[in-house]
């Protein structure tokens, strides 16, 4: 990703505004048992408190890594509670990134972030209705076909 990825003023602005990077070898220990990093590259996203939220492995063009790390960060925000913030990179990722391998997770995670916000099962289904019309064969779509239901 060296000479691909990481060069790209777009993934060097994105990344010196939005996380704090820090690379360390795979075979760092403890880091790379605590993370359990077993390839390389491998990308774990964390919170301040240094929990892991998702972890990537293999190489990212640079069009992939920022709506993988824009994932993350929802994850992170999602986890904690943070719906609104969780649904604002989902929504930036869904926008800036449509063609994204990540968007179908994104399209997932809204509607339970949605749902989780409102308490409104609507979402779940909406969710399932989007990832039905666009993305028939991915794994997020199977995720959520039980809120077809609802």
């Amino acid at each position: 990703m060296d000479a691909v990825t990481y060069p790209k003023q777009e993934v060097i602005d994105f990344i010196g505004h939005h996380v704090i990077p820090l690379r360390i070898p795979s075979d760092a220990q403890p880091l790379a048992s605590d993370f359990n990093v077993k390839w390389t590259p491998a990308l774990v996203v964390l919170d301040a408190d240094g929990r892991g939220h998702q972890q990537t492995v293999g190489f990212f063009p640079p069009e992939e890594l920022i709506p993988s790390i824009l994932l993350g960060i929802a994850k992170v925000h999602f986890d904690q509670g943070r719906f609104e913030d969780a649904l604002a990179n989902l929504q930036k990722l869904r926008t800036e990134y449509p063609a994204s391998g990540a968007t179908p997770e994104a399209i997932y995670f809204q509607g339970v972030s949605r749902y989780k916000h409102t308490n409104d099962a609507k979402a779940l289904k909406e969710a399932y209705e989007q990832l039905k019309a666009d993305f028939p064969q991915s794994e997020w779509t199977k995720r959520a076909y039980p809120y077809r239901l609802l």
